[in-house]
């Protein structure tokens, strides 16, 4: 189960391949949520009852029937605009087999399969395809024949022939899967394509949610961990690169509740706080990473720069106060009274004269002898 190679804990993105995630979200919705984006594509009739609207182009394939297709949605009713549901508000990714969905996501499932990995859209779907006649008075609460949006993120999907959703597969087979969605995301990362690459981390840890981890003891907790916490640091490269600082933050914080001295981990986050201006805790990072890695060069790099910022802001802050101040005020020499002035200027006059007058007696005497 091997990450991405990396020669160092904190290389530069562009020489180093291990990368990880932040189970926050992976495309975090262009809109604050609370109502439906405004969406300007053209409208796709898939169904009588189902429209489609692209937000997001998406690549590859589409999935086909039986296939384990992993997303993000938000719904409301349409009438109300009332938001009843929210994947990305809870950060777990929705698992959905094509072709044994419930009956109330029969639309949602019309609108993912018509979808390519990587995909956002909004569906209209009539309440027919939705929560029906009788609505829904539980969770989520949906009123009678309410016709529903959906904004909607196709993550990725599985093709398995027989359907076998997650909760089918042994701890082996959840595993596994996990683990060829982080290798697919580590081929992805080293070609630059970041979103994809994201799309498989996000898929490797969904079949490694808290549910499935809290069943798992000994060697199946190891073996789990040893895929899943590379896939959230994996995610946080990806992010950092991507300049999505605070989602890398959360990806490996995730990683240092299992792990807490994980240098890896620290290395990232430290990153991503000082991108963030947050060079204390940043500076906290990188200490505690080089505790555990003291020979890595990246690390004391990271601490070097650091110190260089920190001198540099003193500089500025120290040109900018005396601007603000000027220089401290020169004494200026007190001025003289007139009276004073004068008095001054007769006494010289009067040695001036008893000067001229000594002489003048010292010549006349010198005559007479």
């Amino acid at each position: 189960m091997e990450e991405i190679p990396s020669q160092s804990i904190g290389k530069d993105d562009e020489n180093e391949m291990a990368k990880e995630e932040a189970a926050v979200v992976h495309g975090e919705p262009l809109q604050d949520g609370n109502l439906p984006p405004k969406v300007e594509s053209a409208v796709e009739i898939l169904q009588e009852k189902v429209t489609k609207q692209i937000i997001k182009e998406g690549h590859g394939q589409k999935p086909s029937k039986y296939a384990t297709c992993f997303l993000h949605y938000r719904a409301w009713t349409e009438s109300t605009q009332h938001k009843f549901d929210d994947t990305w508000h809870e950060q777990r990714p929705f698992e959905m087999v094509l072709g044994k969905e419930k009956n109330e996501m029969a639309g949602l499932a019309v609108g993912v399969s018509s979808m390519k990995a990587g995909e956002r859209a909004l569906l209209h779907v009539g309440w027919e395809l939705g929560y029906g006649k009788e609505g829904n008075f539980s969770f989520p609460n949906v009123p009678p024949m309410a016709d529903i949006i959906y904004e909607v993120e196709l993550i990725g999907f599985d093709e398995v022939k027989e359907g076998k959703a997650r909760g089918d597969m042994t701890a082996e087979e959840r595993i596994g899967a996990a683990d060829r969605r982080k290798m697919d995301g580590n081929s992805l990362f080293k070609e630059e394509k970041l979103e994809e690459a994201m799309q498989q981390y996000e898929m490797a840890i969904a079949y490694l949610g808290d549910d499935f981890m809290f069943q798992l003891f000994g060697k199946y907790r190891d073996m789990a961990l040893a895929v899943k916490n590379p896939c959230h640091l994996n995610m946080a490269a990806c992010l950092i690169k991507l300049e999505r600082y605070e989602e890398a933050i959360a990806q490996c914080t995730i990683v240092l509740v299992e792990d807490e001295n994980n240098a890896k981990a620290l290395f990232r986050r430290g990153k991503a706080r000082a991108e963030l201006g947050q060079t204390d805790a940043a500076r906290e990072d990188f200490l505690k990473a080089r505790k555990h890695a003291p020979e890595d060069k990246a690390i004391l790099r990271e601490l070097r720069l650091l110190d260089e910022h920190d001198k540099a802001i003193y500089k500025k802050q120290k040109e900018i106060y005396r601007g603000i101040f000027g220089p401290p005020p020169q004494p200026k020499p007190k001025p003289t009274n007139v009276l004073v002035r004068t008095w001054q200027w007769l006494i010289l006059v009067c040695q001036w004269l008893l000067s001229l007058i000594y002489r003048l007696f010292r010549r006349e005497r010198h005559k007479a002898d």
